[in-house]
């Protein structure tokens, strides 16, 4: 196998170059263990490029001032112009010269750097991988072929760094079957989710010495706080002091998330989890930040993925009530997704304080799943009757790489404008999209910069037409009833209880949700008597929260809001239709 080392080589060339070097480990390694060796190795191969510059400055001031200062490291990261630095007298290239040696070298390599980056390689567990290389010629050539990928800050940014890192994931973690949940979210709509976040604080944002605080609760690779970040200080206000905060439990996307702060000249120590211990490192079980509040807080929590390892941890917290984090309701044990809803709200700045806005991608579940009264019901009725939720944005679908359902980003905010108080807006922005021109796995659409243009404009005018509409919070609410129908016997007569009134068949018992404005009994006998003569209204069911007579449930249907009717074709067109076809047929047999 050959690689070449291109200097301009595009991310997703060099993302291939890499993956392909994955394959020397076929026979020895399964598919889904190829990560834990490729992952870790190009993180090397990336923090030794951006210390190739500085490293014989590095290693001639050690050895100049070797057992002569207490804190040298401070001195060494002033020179390396980063957050780390390595004392080895080896690179990359140089392990390259003692091929015998291969794994002992490269562990003196390793040990070399700041504490900092060996804790990130222990997250890794790489030392694992190591041994299981030691063993004839594969740890050199690996070794070798990444020797050959340049990935120096000259010809790969941080940004396109981030980039490789991701399609790597992405693609390992298809090989590991991972489930639709585990995804890494598109740029574009991180990009999309920062616009709407940061505009309306855009004049806010310019004012001199501005201080503010954007977390994400489930960061991955921690790419949605850097374009967020990059946002503010190239779009709005290049002198803004934008602090950032994450929390991730995956060790191997925390260490990726971790190294990258470090090369950007971020607080490291400001991402928090990634620990073996999952009630340390899960945000539902552990709050690492549990005594700050945010101005702004982005995230894409994972779809369908349960919450069972954290029950402990959520059921006590919810036990509190709403001094503590859960205190709305507990979702299903299926799906976390509202759970981290209400995390992000309780991480919301005070509103006295300046409040704060948040955004939050999400599948087609939070919007509707679950009965009146139930855990996700009741999530969405604390967040309308808080006027938490601004507005919800249809995407187009197909938009991500492991997956290719339908998403929704949320916007919930503390502080809402006056013209949006009391209101909720939908928009539909599932046709704003292109179709690209080769897929990354289950990507086949993206979002462009003419149609992030259209969507934000919709977001800003705050009108109604075909893709965007303004409903009251209250507009989401919905009564339920439980309509019974009478038990008959054999013989076809009604059987009755001991009070004298007709016995309920629970084969037939169903539920009607009457719209909040309505009167229940009005639209029973408009919707449901003429239909079902011998049917009640079992007036025994109550709502938990307030004694209602009628349970009260909230659900945000927006494909209902933006259905279309299209009448279905007409006969003469279908019988049109299939006479072209069968003539196409008979001329088909009359050249056989």
């Amino acid at each position: 196998m050959t690689t070449q080392n291109h200097t301009n080589a595009s991310p997703a060339s060099q993302a291939g170059l890499i993956w392909s070097i994955a394959e020397l480990l076929r026979g020895g390694w399964k598919q889904h263990e190829y990560q834990d060796v490729i992952l870790p190795l190009t993180l090397l191969k990336r923090l030794d490029s951006v210390l190739s510059d500085t490293k014989e400055a590095v290693l001639s001031t050690n050895n100049q001032y070797d057992g002569q200062i207490t804190d040298i490291g401070m001195i060494l990261k002033d020179i390396t112009g980063t957050g780390f630095y390595n004392v080895s007298p080896y690179d990359f290239h140089k392990l390259l010269d003692d091929q015998r040696d291969m794994s002992k070298n490269l562990r003196n390599f390793i040990n070399g750097f700041s504490d900092n980056v060996k804790q990130i390689f222990e997250k890794f567990d790489f030392e694992k991988q190591l041994s299981r290389m030691e063993w004839g010629n594969m740890l050199y050539l690996i070794i070798k072929e990444l020797a050959k990928v340049n990935l120096h800050p000259d010809a790969v940014s941080n940004h396109e760094m981030g980039y490789i890192f991701e399609e790597l994931i992405r693609r390992f973690s298809e090989q590991s079957n991972e489930t639709a949940g585990e995804h890494y979210t598109p740029r574009e709509v991180i990009q999309l989710m920062v616009e709407v976040l940061f505009e309306p604080d855009a004049e806010t944002l310019k004012r001199e010495h501005i201080i503010k605080t954007v977390y994400d609760p489930c960061c991955g690779t921690g790419g949605m706080l850097s374009v967020g970040k990059d946002h503010i200080l190239t779009k709005i206000n290049p002198k803004a002091s934008v602090f950032v905060y994450w929390q991730e439990l995956n060790p191997i996307t925390y260490a990726i998330c971790k190294a990258d702060m470090l090369m950007k000249g971020e607080d490291a120590d400001r991402i928090k989890g990634g620990d073996k211990d999952h009630t340390v490192a899960s945000t539902l079980s552990t709050d690492q930040f549990l005594d700050l509040k945010f101005d702004y807080i982005l995230a894409n929590p994972p779809y369908w993925v349960d919450w069972k390892k954290d029950k402990e941890a959520v059921d006590q917290e919810a036990e509190r009530g709403y001094a503590g984090r859960f205190g709305a309701g507990l979702p299903r044990s299926s799906d976390g997704q509202l759970l981290f809803l209400q995390h992000m709200v309780s991480k919301m700045r005070n509103p006295s304080e300046g409040g704060a806005r948040v955004g939050v991608v999400f599948n087609g579940s939070p919007l509707f799943t679950g009965d009146a009264g139930g855990g996700e019901s009741e999530i969405r009725r604390w967040v309308c009757e808080n006027d938490y939720l601004e507005a919800i944005i249809a995407l187009p679908d197909q938009l991500f790489y492991n997956t290719g359902i339908s998403t929704y980003i949320w916007i919930l905010t503390n502080r809402k404008a006056k013209e949006r108080k009391g209101k909720v807006q939908m928009i539909d922005a599932r046709k704003f999209f292109k179709k690209m021109r080769k897929s990354l796995g289950s990507k086949r659409n993206e979002i462009g910069a003419e149609d992030l243009k259209t969507i934000g404009s919709l977001y800003r005018g705050f009108g109604e037409n075909e893709c965007s509409k303004i409903f009251k919070t209250t507009d989401f609410a919905y009564r339920q009833i439980t309509v019974e129908r009478p038990l008959y016997d054999e013989t076809g007569n009604m059987v009755y209880d001991k009070n004298g009134k007709p016995k309920a068949d629970s084969s037939l018992r169903d539920t009607e949700n009457v719209p909040y404005g309505e009167d229940v009994r009005a639209y029973f006998e408009r919707e449901v008597k003429p239909f079902v003569s011998d049917a009640w209204i079992d007036t025994a069911k109550r709502d938990q929260k307030d004694g209602e007579i009628w349970k009260v449930g909230y659900e945000f249907p927006l494909t209902r809001y933006f259905y279309k009717y299209e009448p279905p074709r007409s006969l003469e067109v279908i019988e049109a239709d299939i006479e072209t076809v069968e003539n196409e047929l008979l001329e088909l047999m009359k050249r056989l």
